[in-house]
């Protein structure tokens, strides 16, 4: 019998291979659809996540609770998070590390890590020479920086959700406090990095609690300006924020709701760990005037004691929010002595009177960085644990002047689900309606350098120059281009913060340095030499402030330009209608560099060589601190034509609009030294 053999066609098998490509780059992508969202708080830690089917959920822990101490117990060959952790902290203190994001970013000389050492003296910080920072020295064979600690707590909270959606996750958004720096910031992603987490953006706390308000209230955004203090008190710090909700008119969506940060103020240590400690303090006195004849030991002296104190502490506050007075008890605090005793409200306000005296300042300040009246803030909104305190509300409402405060939104949890829909809507696997972001730069940014000018015939002298590259409360992410006009060598500048002086003088030493980095230019005077014929464009330098508030220096390239003239040729009608289609799709030039973020700051502080203009920079100066960065007090500049290494919607300034011959462009990179900020 003959065998009859069936060939399949060519096209066949090809479709059939690519279906087995798109089914199998479906399947990778159905492993890793969830994306997550930690809102890292100071005493605890919120876990949210989206996946398929399941819309921003809160992670329950595995103790079913949905919120986790922000605590680590660290032994020889064991580690304990959350509320296991936190149930060791009275058996072994010196092991159980909380509230370590306090030292993220600080120097040893830092003032928060003396109040780190003087509220905590159970943990044993060392210094790292290297670093010029603390590490926590919890034996002599163990030792780890906060960046290790806090890596290990995401990536528990990495394994809470994952358990809970039930696949592996990566991508992952952060809140960070508001006030956080460029050095905390980086500390951040480097704890992030080390849990082996892709963190798709950093957002602040306030941004994301501000967003979570905003997508749940859509449908009361319009065109008329809406502006909304939420204020954050929680266990660590304080916050305030003004934000103005409005519909915006969108390239893509049209018509789309918008949250911008008008304004922020805030206070680094006035949270509810300090009225605990304030009230741990008097439990210890009461405790000790109580054994005072019979010859006993200081309690403070006593680490198990004192960490039992704390948890009470803690318990009393929450409780006495409610009462009038409570019964203070914890049995056996020290050498087997019961302890017990009442602690009424009065005593409790008296014992933070200064505190609550600060209450309104993060709202002044908040005031003053969004040049705005209280008359023009339509609600006043709650968030965080301490604002539970009724003093704290009480002083607050007598501070802005309102009828009631808001406490319409869930105050442990909102963070929490702003920034799972900031990670659904950056992440590729979702599709979310589209909420516009503006968040604002708290700290301004410049540029300095120092060059040779010659003031007089044969008299030369150094001239100190700064240049703007992001004002205080600018929008970001954002890029920005400075060109240095008058070096063909080698030079170096320094990346800054700008004026501070809205800081107070304890803010500003726990701030640290206000130097960012020095930048090195290597090979300026090569590529003038290689380039002996062409005409100089300057040198310019590319910073990126992205989505994080996290600033980098993208490239620095040396650019120079020839005239080439082109022979007038009769264009075809071919040629007019692609000259015709290309500018329907593609050419609005000076629009697409707004789009793309990237602006030109006015860069020297003379004119060009011609010197057709007057020093622009030098009257500007003292404008470019306190309101605008130097761009914005002149005109928008022309576009200049592009190098092969320009990115598209990059644009510079210095092509002349007219009827000349085409400039063909050849630009020569400047090497730059390896930098961190």
């Amino acid at each position: 019998m003959a065998a009859t053999v069936r060939r399949q066609r060519p096209r066949r098998l090809a479709c059939w291979a690519l279906m087995a490509v798109l089914l199998a780059d479906l399947l990778a992508l159905s492993d890793t659809l969830a994306v997550m969202s930690v809102d890292l708080g100071s005493e605890s830690m919120k876990v949210a996540i989206v996946k398929p089917g399941v819309p921003m959920e809160i992670v329950l822990n595995k103790e079913s609770r949905r919120k986790t101490p922000v605590t680590v117990t660290l032994k020889e060959n064991e580690r304990f998070f959350g509320d296991s952790a936190a149930s060791m902290a009275i058996k072994n203190p010196k092991a159980t590390l909380r509230y370590f994001q306090h030292l993220l970013g600080k120097q040893e000389n830092n003032p928060h890590v003396a109040l780190y050492r003087a509220r905590f003296p159970e943990h044993e910080l060392g210094f790292d020479p290297q670093r010029q920072t603390v590490y926590f020295q919890i034996s002599p064979q163990l030792q780890f920086s906060p960046e290790e600690v806090l890596s290990m707590l995401l990536n528990y909270s990495r394994s809470l959700a994952e358990d809970f959606a039930e696949q592996p996750i990566k991508d992952a958004v952060i809140t960070v406090p508001a006030f956080f720096n460029q050095a905390e910031r980086r500390a951040v992603l480097q704890a992030a990095r080390m849990a082996g987490l892709k963190v798709l953006q950093l957002i602040n706390d306030n941004t994301a609690t501000a967003l979570s308000y905003g997508v749940f209230r859509r449908k009361d955004i319009n065109s008329t300006a809406q502006n909304i203090m939420f204020y954050d008190m929680g266990a660590g710090s304080t916050v305030c924020t003004i934000v103005t909700y409005q519909t915006v008119k969108t390239k893509d969506a049209g018509m789309q709701p918008q949250l911008q940060i008008r304004g922020v103020g805030f206070d680094r240590t006035l949270g509810g760990l300090e009225m605990e400690l304030r009230l741990r303090e008097h439990l210890a006195g009461i405790f000790n005037e109580q054994r005072k004849g019979q010859r006993a030991k200081d309690v403070r002296e006593n680490p198990r004691a004192m960490a039992k104190l704390l948890r009470e502490a803690n318990r009393l506050k929450t409780i006495l929010s409610a009462n009038a007075d409570h019964m203070a008890q914890i049995e056996g605090l020290m050498d087997d002595v019961d302890f017990k005793a009442k602690v009424t409200r009065a005593e409790f306000e008296e014992l933070c009177a200064d505190l609550f005296e600060r209450v309104p300042g993060p709202v002044q300040q908040a005031l003053q960085s969004a040049e705005m009246k209280l008359d023009e803030i339509e609600q006043v909104i709650l968030v965080g644990g301490a604002t539970r305190v009724p003093k704290v509300q009480e002083v607050l409402l007598k501070a802005v002047g309102k009828e009631e405060l808001g406490k319409n939104i869930n105050a442990d949890e909102a963070a929490a689900m702003g920034a799972v829909y900031q990670a659904a809507a950056l992440s590729k696997a979702f599709k979310v309606k589209p909420f516009v972001v503006r968040d604002a730069a708290i700290y301004p940014i410049l540029v300095e350098f120092t060059r040779e000018v010659e003031e007089e015939p044969g008299v030369r002298s150094l001239k100190h120059n700064k240049r703007v590259l992001f004002c205080r409360m600018g929008p970001y992410p954002q890029r920005k281009v400075i060109t240095f006009n008058r070096y063909n060598h080698d030079f170096n500048f320094h990346i800054n913060y700008g004026d501070l002086g809205f800081l107070g003088p304890e803010d500003l030493r726990v701030f640290g340095s206000q130097n960012l980095t020095t930048v090195k230019l290597k090979g300026v005077g090569e590529s003038f030499k290689k380039y002996p014929d062409y005409e100089s464009k300057g040198i310019k330098a590319h910073f990126n402030l992205d989505e994080s508030g996290v600033l980098s220096l993208d490239r620095v390239e040396s650019v120079f330009e020839t005239l080439v003239e082109d022979s007038p040729e009769e264009e075809s009608t071919l040629t007019k209608l692609g000259n015709t289609i290309s500018s329907l799709f593609g050419g609005g030039t000076t629009q697409d560099t707004k789009e793309n973020g990237t602006d030109t700051v006015q860069e020297e502080e003379e004119g060009p060589a011609e010197g057709s203009k007057a020093e622009p920079g030098e009257q500007a100066e003292p404008r470019e601190e306190a309101e605008a960065p130097a761009e914005d007090t002149s005109p928008p500049p022309p576009p200049e034509p592009k190098g092969d290494a320009a990115p598209e919607g990059e644009k510079t300034a210095e092509k002349d609009n007219g009827e000349k011959p085409e400039a063909q462009a050849s630009v020569c990179r400047a090497s730059v030294t390896r930098f961190d900020f």
